[in-house]
């Protein structure tokens, strides 16, 4: 098969879809490569380095789309809507639950797109979506801390406090795996954690890994107020596969945080879980409401690239193997990747994206041909 690997534009987005190494695997296995050259500047990767490995390095973004296949990290931007088709397989993160105007490109062009963050195992993980929502989970206590500090405009509170001096308290809605990495980071920081779910289970699991380290709570509107009032940093860890994020912080309640405090809402690409949220960027991340400082950018881990870069391509192989070798029957054969189908030849083949937009939705094995 032939693939496409172009180069990412979203601003201060330095991830590629595919290594060098990636790139070889692919080549090895008897398909045909193409890298927009620079893709992988960012990443800190070479051209000459995509060469080695056997990939064909080729000048424009059009050429790397024309391919059958074709690998991104970040959803398509309007920019380049024209490149999708109905003879396509994108293989992205696409978050459509929160984009009706690509959801609906996809769907006029043809496009077969299947979604990173919808691959989903037997036991509900998330393959394709883990390694970013640990970047972006530790991130998230370290961008809190900085803008916590006087000169970012924050309470000029460090979050670990010194002795004699209280620690900051840190308080994450959602224990999935960006918040239990957000945890992490916050306690070795030195932080007070509190950490909210509604699963009873998952804080059963946070309470036998971290014990009397951090606080746990159900999550309901009462532990929510109580929660984000006392909060100097609040993480919005929510997600539902595939869905747009639950609002759980009303403006209301934003209005009573304390002033200076910071939000960092890494459902945002979901919509976000805190309603005054809205998506800004790396050169840009920051605006104030009420005295809080939000922050949303979509694309957290695009900051730390190389890292970034290595654990998503190192997940995401074994899945652009299957489908390289014949897409129908790697989506007939592995239900995790079937999961991740989100459009099919004009069709939404994910329940969670058509009733974001009130749009039919069809199950994807009534459209796969036997």
């Amino acid at each position: 098969m032939k693939i496409g690997v172009p180069k990412e534009i979203k601003a201060y987005e330095f991830r590629v879809a595919a290594t060098p190494n990636t790139v070889r695997a692919l080549v090895s296995a008897g398909h045909q490569v193409v890298v927009e050259t620079g893709a992988g500047a960012g990443s800190s990767y070479s051209d000459e380095e995509y060469r080695q490995a056997g990939a064909d390095i080729v000048p424009s973004a059009a050429d790397a789309w024309a391919q059958e296949l074709v690998l991104k990290v970040k959803e398509p931007a309007a920019s380049e809507y024209g490149y999708l088709r109905e003879d396509q397989i994108l293989f992205a993160y696409l978050h459509l639950a929160a984009d009706r105007t690509l959801t609906e490109t996809l769907l006029e062009k043809g496009t077969t797109g299947i979604a990173y963050e919808t691959v989903e195992l037997p036991n509900g993980s998330l393959p394709l979506l883990t390694p970013m929502s640990e970047v972006a989970g530790r991130m998230s206590v370290q961008v809190g801390a900085h803008h916590l500090t006087r000169f970012m405009g924050g309470r000029g509170l460090l979050l670990g406090g010194v002795p004699g001096v209280n620690s900051g308290e840190v308080v994450i809605l959602g224990g999935g795996m960006v918040g239990t990495n957000a945890a992490k980071m916050a306690l070795g920081l030195g932080a007070r954690v509190t950490i909210l779910d509604v699963n009873h289970a998952r804080l059963q699991y946070l309470d036998d890994v971290f014990g009397n380290r951090i606080q746990t709570l159900v999550s309901n509107f009462g532990n929510i107020e109580d929660a984000v009032q006392r909060a100097d940093l609040l993480i919005g860890s929510v997600l539902i596969p595939g869905a747009r994020a639950p609002r759980l912080v009303t403006r209301e309640l934003v209005s009573q945080m304390k002033e200076g405090s910071v939000i960092v809402d890494v459902a945002v690409d979901q919509g976000g879980c805190i309603e005054t949220i809205r998506v800004t960027t790396h050169d840009d991340p920051t605006y104030v409401i009420d005295g809080v400082i939000h922050y949303g950018v979509a694309n957290m881990p695009g900051a730390v690239p190389n890292t970034s870069t290595n654990a998503l391509s190192s997940q995401t192989l074994p899945y652009i193997l299957k489908l390289a070798a014949d897409p129908l029957h790697a989506l007939r054969s592995d239900r995790a990747l079937l999961g991740g189908l989100n459009t099919y030849r004009g069709n939404v083949t994910y329940g969670a994206v058509g009733q974001a937009f009130d749009l039919p939705s069809v199950t994807p094995d009534s459209l796969l041909p036997a």
